[in-house]
């Protein structure tokens, strides 16, 4: 009788866009009480990216999408499943990931989107993961992008330094090897909402109509309780990064990389000392993004992928966290074709 060969799925294609426009420290020192030496310190940020006032979630994603679709030698025509994690689309309906599809021309594919804060590409890589393996894709596409602009309240210096716009995307194919995602592990604790979330000027906490812009009033905002954050923050990824790593069979010693979610570098200094990892063996570009919420693990993946920073069979461990609260990992074991 032959072997039936358990079906698993590995990103093929990785790509990212950034906006053009740049927000340094130095221009935040005219906007509110800070300084490019107190954003440093306490953030490891310098400098994050700003979209265009005409420019949307779903136009980034698109870019994004594109490069990963050529970096896997794919067409859009070959999508079964776009997933798209964000909390800032387009417009509250249809889905972004929806405009996706059309922008793209995926004809065929199914499109959805995924609200999980800044664990959103996490949380869509699992949606996209397991439709491979259940037999209903062959390939998908997963998107995080985020225009946090939109959503920042800039009076308040303990959120807007940390914030800025991008997008990442992947592409997973179905493989029959023993490669790919080796494991992905999901989890939230509602009871700790208050801790970052969205709220209108009014104090409503509803959803509210179509974004502005950076520098102009805001329908709703992000509000954050850093403090209590931070510690919340360290503990879960190190608990989700372990548990990770323990149902994948891998040793901390065997990773070749972490990619984790770029929010603040105290944070990813506090998860990788835990871990017990050396700094070159974490990747960051929270310098000059910022925090791009479910963007930001997609474009640190494609810049180590072209910086060289990726080996066949190396093991990639991708952590997050985020509103919700949500938190997430994936052991990655890369396979480019």
């Amino acid at each position: 009788m032959a072997s039936i060969k358990m079906v698993n799925s590995r990103i093929g294609g990785t790509g990212s866009y950034i906006p053009e426009t740049i927000l340094t420290n130095q221009d935040l020192e005219r906007l509110v009480d800070t300084s490019d030496d107190w954003i440093t310190r306490r953030t490891g940020i310098k400098e994050r990216r700003i979209a265009a006032r005409k420019q949307f979630a779903s136009d980034m994603a698109a870019e994004a999408a594109r490069e990963a679709l050529e970096t896997a030698g794919l067409s859009p025509a070959d999508l079964d499943l776009i997933v798209v994690g964000t909390v800032t689309p387009d417009r509250q309906f249809p889905s972004c990931a929806c405009t996706l599809q059309h922008k793209l021309g995926a004809g065929k594919a199914a499109a959805m989107d995924v609200s999980a804060g800044c664990s959103g590409f996490i949380y869509a890589l699992s949606v996209a993961h397991n439709a491979i393996r259940c037999g209903e894709a062959e390939h998908t596409l997963v998107v995080g992008v985020e225009v946090l602009s939109s959503v920042t309240n800039w009076a308040d210096r303990g959120t807007c330094v940390l914030l800025g716009d991008g997008a990442g995307a992947v592409v997973l194919s179905r493989t029959t090897e023993e490669t790919g995602i080796r494991s992905i592990h999901l989890k939230s604790d509602g009871a700790y909402g208050d801790l970052l979330y969205a709220v209108d000027v009014n104090g409503d906490q509803s959803v509210r109509a179509t974004l502005d812009r950076a520098g102009q009033a805001k329908p709703f905002y992000l509000v954050m309780d850093g403090h209590s954050l931070f510690k919340k923050a360290v503990h879960c990824l190190e608990e989700v990064a372990l548990a990770t790593l323990d149902r994948a069979r891998v040793a901390v010693e065997d990773l070749a990389l972490l990619v984790p979610h770029q929010a603040n570098l105290r944070i990813i200094n506090a998860l990788a000392g835990r871990l017990g990892l050396a700094a070159e063996k974490v990747y960051t570009t929270i310098h000059k993004y910022g925090n791009t919420s479910s963007a930001s693990i997609p474009i640190a993946f494609n810049e180590a992928r072209k910086s060289g920073r990726l080996a066949p069979r190396d093991k990639i461990l991708l952590v997050t966290f985020g509103a919700g609260l949500t938190w997430g990992a994936a052991l990655v074991e890369w396979s480019p074709i």
